[in-house]
């Protein structure tokens, strides 16, 4: 994949993520959506996940995702723009 088509992929998952609704307890075809799109922005940084199975929002364009391997990661937008995944140990 080019650098090209990897930003613009990454971006069509953050301007999904940009308009998605709270995680709310029961699963939604929003929920699915934002599932996948966080597992699609784990998976473009080169982090294991393998899929996420859950995820709940901690504030605007701010998530915690916890993945089917176990691993768990902060994803979010800083204030530059920048989508940022962060392993939580």
């Amino acid at each position: 994949m080019t650098k090209l088509a990897g930003a613009l992929a990454l971006a069509g998952v953050m301007t999904t993520l940009y308009a998605a609704r709270p995680v709310a307890a029961e699963e939604t075809a929003s929920d699915v959506t934002i599932a996948k799109d966080l597992t699609a922005v784990i998976a473009l940084q080169g982090l294991p996940c393998g899929q996420v199975v859950s995820a709940s929002q901690q504030g605007e364009n701010d998530y915690v995702a916890t993945c089917q391997d176990g691993n768990r990661y902060r994803v979010f937008v800083d204030a530059e723009g920048r989508v940022i995944v962060e392993k939580i140990d």
